[in-house]
Protein backbone atom coordinates (compact mmCIF):
# COMPACT_ATOMS: atom_id res chain seq x y z
CA UNK A 1 0.00 0.00 0.00
CA UNK A 2 1.48 3.76 -0.55
CA UNK A 3 -0.56 7.05 0.06
CA UNK A 4 -2.76 7.98 -3.39
CA UNK A 5 -2.35 12.00 -2.38
CA UNK A 6 -2.09 14.30 0.01
CA UNK A 7 -4.34 17.33 0.07
CA UNK A 8 -4.38 20.90 2.42
CA UNK A 9 -7.30 23.42 2.91
CA UNK A 10 -6.94 27.21 2.01
CA UNK A 11 -8.87 30.08 2.37
CA UNK A 12 -6.69 32.01 -0.30
CA UNK A 13 -5.83 29.89 -3.70
CA UNK A 14 -3.94 32.72 -4.84
CA UNK A 15 -1.71 32.76 -1.99
CA UNK A 16 -1.22 28.86 -1.65
CA UNK A 17 -0.52 28.34 -5.16
CA UNK A 18 2.26 31.24 -4.62
CA UNK A 19 3.64 29.38 -1.31
CA UNK A 20 4.19 26.12 -2.38
CA UNK A 21 5.38 27.06 -6.14
CA UNK A 22 8.03 29.01 -4.69
CA UNK A 23 8.27 26.12 -1.87
CA UNK A 24 8.31 23.11 -4.28
CA UNK A 25 10.48 25.14 -6.83
CA UNK A 26 13.42 23.24 -8.69
CA UNK A 27 11.94 19.75 -6.91
CA UNK A 28 10.40 18.48 -10.54
CA UNK A 29 6.70 19.05 -9.97
CA UNK A 30 3.80 19.21 -12.68
CA UNK A 31 1.40 22.00 -11.26
CA UNK A 32 -1.95 21.12 -12.43
CA UNK A 33 -5.11 22.96 -11.52
CA UNK A 34 -8.50 21.14 -12.80
CA UNK A 35 -10.41 23.69 -11.17
CA UNK A 36 -10.54 26.86 -9.10
CA UNK A 37 -11.10 25.38 -5.69
CA UNK A 38 -7.96 22.66 -6.52
CA UNK A 39 -4.08 23.00 -7.72
CA UNK A 40 -2.11 20.00 -7.49
CA UNK A 41 1.72 19.68 -7.43
CA UNK A 42 2.32 16.30 -8.91
CA UNK A 43 5.13 13.92 -10.13
CA UNK A 44 5.80 9.82 -10.30
CA UNK A 45 4.03 8.21 -7.18
CA UNK A 46 3.80 11.61 -5.69
CA UNK A 47 0.46 14.21 -5.50
CA UNK A 48 0.14 16.76 -2.90
CA UNK A 49 -2.85 20.06 -3.10
CA UNK A 50 -4.78 22.71 -1.78
CA UNK A 51 -7.80 23.24 -2.03
CA UNK A 52 -11.05 25.50 -1.03
CA UNK A 53 -13.36 23.38 0.83
CA UNK A 54 -16.05 21.47 -1.34
CA UNK A 55 -18.44 22.50 1.28
CA UNK A 56 -17.81 26.25 1.20
CA UNK A 57 -16.93 26.49 5.00
CA UNK A 58 -13.94 27.82 5.86
CA UNK A 59 -11.00 25.71 5.95
CA UNK A 60 -9.18 24.91 8.94
CA UNK A 61 -6.00 22.74 9.98
CA UNK A 62 -6.34 19.49 11.82
CA UNK A 63 -4.94 19.63 15.53
CA UNK A 64 -2.71 17.00 14.93
CA UNK A 65 -2.69 16.59 10.97
CA UNK A 66 0.90 16.49 8.80
CA UNK A 67 2.11 15.93 5.63
CA UNK A 68 5.33 14.95 5.52
CA UNK A 69 8.06 15.52 3.13
CA UNK A 70 11.11 12.97 2.60
CA UNK A 71 14.00 14.73 1.28
CA UNK A 72 16.81 12.90 1.06
CA UNK A 73 19.18 15.13 3.64
CA UNK A 74 19.49 17.26 6.38
CA UNK A 75 20.79 19.94 4.39
CA UNK A 76 17.92 19.70 2.25
CA UNK A 77 14.97 19.73 5.12
CA UNK A 78 16.78 22.92 6.70
CA UNK A 79 16.71 25.05 3.87
CA UNK A 80 12.95 24.32 3.02
CA UNK A 81 12.14 24.99 6.55
CA UNK A 82 13.95 28.44 6.18
CA UNK A 83 12.15 28.63 2.72
CA UNK A 84 9.00 28.24 4.20
CA UNK A 85 9.64 30.89 6.96
CA UNK A 86 10.55 33.60 3.95
CA UNK A 87 7.72 32.99 1.88
CA UNK A 88 5.27 33.89 5.51
CA UNK A 89 5.00 30.19 7.43
CA UNK A 90 5.72 30.11 11.07
CA UNK A 91 8.57 27.52 12.89
CA UNK A 92 7.15 25.02 14.21
CA UNK A 93 10.34 23.51 15.66
CA UNK A 94 13.93 24.39 14.34
CA UNK A 95 15.80 21.96 12.38
CA UNK A 96 17.14 19.39 13.89
CA UNK A 97 17.95 15.59 15.16
CA UNK A 98 14.79 14.22 16.26
CA UNK A 99 15.69 10.36 17.02
CA UNK A 100 16.80 8.43 14.05
CA UNK A 101 16.09 11.37 11.68
CA UNK A 102 16.75 15.01 11.18
CA UNK A 103 13.32 16.91 10.81
CA UNK A 104 11.83 20.92 10.83
CA UNK A 105 8.57 21.80 11.06
CA UNK A 106 6.22 24.89 10.17
CA UNK A 107 2.80 26.00 9.06
CA UNK A 108 2.10 27.25 6.14
CA UNK A 109 -0.03 30.36 5.75
CA UNK A 110 -3.50 28.44 6.13
CA UNK A 111 -1.65 27.04 9.46
CA UNK A 112 -1.54 23.62 8.01
CA UNK A 113 1.93 22.01 9.68
CA UNK A 114 4.24 20.56 7.42
CA UNK A 115 7.68 18.28 8.34
CA UNK A 116 10.59 18.04 6.35
CA UNK A 117 12.69 15.21 6.98
CA UNK A 118 16.23 13.97 5.91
Amino acid sequence: MKLNYFVVGTNNMDAAVKFYDALFENQGFTQVRPSERMTYWLKEDFAFAAALPFDGAPATHGNGTMAGFSLGSADEAARLHQKALDLGGTCEGAPGQRGPRFSAYVRDLDGNKLCFAD
